[in-house]
């Protein structure tokens, strides 16, 4: 089997490695953080999801930008 293709990406903030995977459901795009040790694999409809989102949408998030256990969160 291929090893797959990762791209990184990162700024002087954050760096991430970006894959496509295969899974049992189909596939999915893979974004981890290794620093922090955080992995998400979204599908086609999250990810379309994502894309009607404003950066209003997504400021909250940056409330802890060092994960969500960096407040005491889950």
């Amino acid at each position: 089997m291929a090893e797959p293709v990762i791209t990184t990406i990162s700024n002087e903030f954050a760096f991430v490695e970006v894959r496509r995977v295969d899974t049992r459901n189909g596939e999915r795009l893979s974004i981890r953080s290794p620093k922090r040790g955080y992995e998400i694999l979204l599908d086609a409809v999250l990810l379309e999801a994502l894309s009607w989102t404003t950066t209003q949408d997504l400021t909250p998030l940056l409330e802890t930008p060092h994960g969500p256990d960096a407040e005491g969160g889950a």
